[in-house]
Parts: C-alpha cells; structure tokens; sequence
C-alpha cells in the first residue's frame, strides 16, 4: 500500500495546486481526529497530504525511522486517511490478540479492488462470513499439512528438473546463472502443478511471472483515491485506474483459460483429480450442500490468489536465502555440511531429511527476520471502536504493522543487524504467530494462510541448491559490492537479481 510512495512532478504539482481548496477541511478533520484519539504521537505534517512527505519509496524503513523518535505507536495522517503504526512486540500483541477480532478486517483499497474481484480474496478482502467460509475452503483443499504431504512429488519432481536447468544453464553461460530467474521458474511451476494441476510452457511461464511482477508492484503504488477519497478521478486522469484495468484483463484472460478447460472435462465426463485445487472448486460449485454457490469469478479470484500468494512469498525467501549466504561464507559452509551430512550418498535431498536440518531452518527463520515477505504487514482496519494501551481508537482507523522494524528491535534481538542463525538454534521462537517479537507472516486471524505451502517449497529447494553445487560470486562481484537494496512492492524482494556460478561438487 504504502510502497512507491514517492511523487512524481506532475502528480506533486497537482497536490500542491488544490491544497488551498481542501484545507480548511483539513483542519477541521484533524481537530475531529484529534478529539477522537488524544495523546497519540504524531510526527509534524504538511496541510492537505499530513505526513506523506515523510514516507520514502521504501515505506518500512522510514516508518522506522519515525517510530525511533515518535514511538511504537504513532498517528500519522496520511492524505485524509488516519493510520495508526505499530513499531513493537507488545503493541503488536494488542493489535493482533488482544483485539484481534475488533482489527480483522482490511481497507478497501484501489488496486486490490480492481485487481482482485472486488475484494473477494482471502488476502485484501473484509473481515466477515464469506471471507471466513473461503478461507476454510483454501486451508482444507490446498494449504493443510494434510494437502501439502500430497504434493510432495511435485515439488521433488520440480527440484529435481530445477537442478538440471541450473547444470545446463552454468555449461551455456561461461558458468553464471541468474539464480532469481530460476527460482522464480521453479515456485511458478510447483504452484501451478498444484493449484491448476499442470505445468507451463515457457511462454506462459513468462506471461505468468509477468503478471505476478506486476501485481506486486500495482499493490504497492501510490493510488490516490486509497490516501485522498474524493479525489478518485485523478487516479483516472493520470492513467493508474487504465493500467490496473488493463492488467486485470490479463490475469481474467490466463484464468478463464484453465478453468473453461476443465469445466469442459468435466462437461464431456473426462476423469479429472480431485487433488488439484481447481478441480476441488468446479466440484464445490455444484455442492448444494454449500452455504453460498461458487460463482466462476470466485474461482478465479481463489485461483489468483493461491498463485500469486504462493509464488510472491516463495521466490523472495529464496532470493535472500542465497544471497545471505554467498555474503556469509561460514554460514555458507556449516549448512552446506549439515546438509551434506544428513543426506550423504543420496541423488537429491529427500523430504524425510528436511526435520533433521536444524541450522538450515534456523537459517530461513534468520532470513525471514531481517526479509519478512511483506515487511508492513497488510493493513488491518478497526470494525468498532476500541482502546489500545491508554489511547481511543476509533471505528475504521488503519493500522499498519512494520514486521521489518520489529524483527530489529534491539529489546529482543541482540546485535539486531547482524546475520546470525545460531540464535534461532535451541529457541522455540517460530513464524506461527505466537511470538510476537518475530512475526513476517503475521498473526491472529489474518495471519498468512499458506506459511507451511511456502516453507514446504523454500526447505526442499534450499537444501538441495546447497547440496548439489557450492557457489561463487561471479569474477566481477565482490560481497561488499551486492546491492542489498530492497525493492519497491507489496513483498520485499531484492531490487537487484542475483547472479552465481554454481560448482558441482
């Protein structure tokens, strides 16, 4: 939501232009805001855009920079819209326990509205019924333990193919791969395998990681109307509301494909799985026991949301996985022995190892401490009003939650920007919601429904990336020259891609 933030000229000057008309009202709501949530820290804001000038183009850092000086629950007023910012562990615990149901739902925001049916997904979509009903039919049919052991082959099958590409791509390119490119072919094929019950051609592959680039970058651009209501139209006029349009046509077009072509299996009595998830929704639809009926554009819109869920998550852990270790190169090693270890005299690792690796695991979660996927949590909205610590919060406030600061709050990490592993080893600190000092995929009831489907997928290709090759930086690449930058995004992958040579061993 708030990643991009950042004014271009022409949309700066239009701001600028029409403050003077809408600040009297903005006066008059900030004394209403004001008498509303007393005492509240607040940073200092402009007329008319409130504290948006002081958000960079990487939201979570700045936001950390502010809570340094303003605390770990802060008012800010960006445009007309009213947010409170949580910073720390036990405010966090307010917000997603303590008050867990009164901050269930989400924000109706542009670019999810647009993109994502209407809010009719699991991940942007309000607190309430059929948002419970839905989240019931994903967990049950594609991300319980249960489900996730039956897709087991698909994701050694999927590994094994991705350390062939890697060997034939090495022999081609004078020994560099780009390891971002192919780990993002292998968390796309692994979710379609599993969601669509099919592999892509390679032109479709790169349709797809397009489409979910790009999904991720609209979510986390400035829209207007999500920070100014009334100006809506400037999201038209400036071309944002054609582009998310345009975009969504696209993933509607990719979706009706696969699903026309299994309602026409199932149409012409052609045997289908009833492991795939697709296949488990067209059955559902016509379960009259069902206490609402499937449309075809809640298919698609559960279809994209496990797909780009899946696939988004995923990639961006691999990424930093591999990136902190070819910086760490005695952590590079003690887990390549471990893994080595565990599963000597073996073609590939196999999923019965992966229990065994207890300094791998504790590399993902170190990883996930300092990269959690979406570094601001999705922004929860009040559904009443309610009291956090002293303070009145009232009905509809936003709230954002930088899980990026709090996996750096030095009351709780020793040496909080230091890649460290080891402290993980011995710890039952783990990514399930119940440690709110260390939450990267949430917690409460909104916490991220497919943590075990992404780790499931992350551990497997981890531990045979480190056991099939050792890795290198390419010749001209130091690791004090890596850009460690992130990039702009609702989810936090890195801005530059990676390259390295891989050695057999």
């Amino acid at each position: 939501m708030l990643d991009k933030l950042k004014m271009g000229p022409t949309m700066l000057v239009t701001l600028l232009l029409i403050t003077m008309f809408f600040l009297l009202a903005g006066r008059s709501k900030r004394k209403s805001i004001s008498k509303k949530i007393p005492l509240l820290p607040s940073p200092p804001g402009l007329p008319f855009i409130g504290n948006l000038h002081q958000i960079s183009s990487l939201p979570h850092r700045s936001l950390f920079e502010l809570s340094k000086k303003h605390g770990p629950l802060m008012l800010l007023q960006l445009g007309s819209i009213s947010t409170l910012v949580v910073s720390s562990p036990s405010t966090a615990r307010e917000i997603m326990r303590t008050h867990d149901l009164v901050f269930a739902s989400r924000p109706s925001l542009k670019a999810a509205r647009i993109l994502f049916y209407n809010n009719n997904d699991l991940a942007f979509g309000p607190y309430g019924e059929y948002w419970r009903q839905t989240r019931k039919i994903c967990f049950t049919n594609l991300l319980s333990l249960k489900m996730i052991q039956s897709f087991s082959l698909v994701r050694m099958e999927e590994v094994s193919l991705m350390i062939k590409r890697i060997a034939l791509m090495a022999s081609a390119n004078n020994g560099v791969v780009c390891v971002s490119e192919i780990l993002n072919t292998l968390t796309c094929d692994v979710i379609c395998k599993s969601v669509l019950g099919s592999s892509l051609n390679e032109e479709r592959r790169k349709l797809l990681c397009e489409l979910i680039r790009m999904t991720s970058f609209f979510l986390g651009k400035l829209s207007l109307e999500d920070f100014f209501p009334r100006l809506w139209w400037l999201d038209v006029l400036f071309g944002l509301e054609g582009e998310l349009r345009r975009h969504f046509e696209k993933w509607d077009a990719f979706l009706v494909e696969f699903v026309e072509d299994h309602v026409s299996q199932l149409a012409k009595g052609e045997t289908t799985s009833s492991t795939y998830f697709i296949d488990v929704l067209l059955q559902l639809q016509k379960d009259s026991s069902m206490p609402f009926v499937l449309t075809n554009e809640q298919i698609k819109v559960l279809l994209l949301d496990m797909i780009f869920g899946g696939t988004d998550t995923s990639l961006a852990l691999l990424d930093w996985c591999m990136v902190e270790l070819i910086r760490n190169p005695i952590v590079m090693e003690k887990v390549q022995s471990e893994v080595r270890g565990i599963a000597h005299g073996e073609e590939k690792v196999r999923e019965e190892y992966l229990g065994k690796l207890s300094y791998m695991k504790a590399v993902i979660k170190e990883v996930l401490r300092l990269h959690p996927p979406a570094p601001l949590l999705l922004p929860r909205e009040s559904l009443q009003d309610c009291q956090i610590q002293e303070y009145n919060i009232p009905k509809k406030t936003r709230v954002i939650i930088n899980a990026w600061a709090i996996g750096r709050d030095e009351v709780y990490w020793k040496e909080p920007r230091e890649f460290k592993p080891e402290r993980f080893l011995g710890d039952d600190v783990d990514y399930k919601g119940n440690d709110f000092h260390y939450i990267p995929f949430g917690a409460g009831r909104r916490i991220c429904p497919g943590i075990q489907f992404a780790i499931a997928v992350v551990e497997l290709a981890l531990a045979n990336l480190l056991y099939c090759f050792n890795w290198k930086l390419p010749s001209d690449i130091s690791c004090d020259s890596m850009d460690m930058e992130d990039d702009v995004g609702i989810t936090n992958p890195r801005k530059e891609k990676l390259y390295l040579v891989p050695l057999a061993i």
